[in-house]
């Protein structure tokens, strides 16, 4: 599968609604971007370490944002050309999928994926409520992390054997920020479950048709201009729970 393939396909869904609403606040912060569109709603993204990027001018558009089209901003998801556009080209988007009256289901992620002993879990992407919980099933839980100072990194050969022999695959969304969502689901064997987690996850089912994603696990925000607030002030997931709906659904697999 195309890198970047799962971010064209969400930018072709939404372009149409986008042409019709406008940027009314956008806040970034340490840990994430948030949108807020002119009609109320708002969309959150996780704001990745961008190595690439080493001027002092991290966003020459910064004092635009408020007042543009949102297809302007859309359109970083398929243009962006760093994982900072992406987030917020993937911030709008999300403001634009979580209309009121769309039906979840908020239960804990980890119980819809029925875990056995003994089964294995590769987790892409560090979710530290999750391990315990994981742990205490008897399952083998098994992280992929880019960030030595959460977990241990693993050997190429490694991460590939976890990922081709694991029952469930527990994915971060942020793959999809810096482009290796479509590489990581390449190495996938066969398992049974395959989640996308997190507050930056699309929650759009039809964009993950031919995929093996069988779980989305995202977030909608309750009040916007609270988690505006709190993204400002450089809060994380912690400050910003207690404003976020956390959304679970479950998708045919492709």
């Amino acid at each position: 599968m195309k890198t970047g393939l799962i971010l064209s396909r969400l930018y072709e869904r939404l372009k149409t609604a986008a042409e019709v609403r406008t940027v009314c606040d956008m806040r970034l912060g340490l840990s994430y971007v948030g949108l807020m569109l002119d009609d109320g709603a708002a969309g959150l993204a996780a704001v990745l370490p961008d190595r690439a990027s080493h001027s002092c001018t991290v966003l020459k558009e910064a004092g635009t944002y408020v007042g543009s089209g949102a297809v302007d901003v859309l359109q970083y998801l398929v243009n962006g050309g760093s994982a900072l556009r992406r987030a917020i080209g993937l911030a709008t988007a999300n403001a634009l999928i979580c209309a009121p009256g769309h039906q979840t289901d908020d239960r804990e992620a980890t119980t819809f994926f029925n875990l056995q002993p003994d089964e294995k879990v590769a987790m892409v992407g560090m979710f530290a409520p999750l391990v315990s919980r994981i742990r205490a099933t008897g399952a083998v839980l098994t992280v992929i992390e880019k960030n030595s100072e959460r977990a241990g990194l693993l050997s190429p050969e490694q991460k590939s054997r976890a990922l081709k022999d694991c029952d469930v695959a527990i994915i971060t969304a942020t793959t999809l920020l810096n482009g290796t969502f479509e590489e990581t689901i390449g190495l996938l064997g066969r398992p049974r479950e395959v989640a996308l987690m997190g507050p930056t996850t699309p929650l759009a089912p039809e964009i993950f048709s031919e995929t093996p994603v069988t779980h989305l696990g995202g977030a909608t925000v309750a009040d916007a201009r609270r988690a505006l607030q709190i993204i400002s002030e450089g809060g994380g997931t912690p400050a910003l729970r207690p404003h976020l709906k956390f959304v679970n659904m479950t998708l045919e697999r492709g």
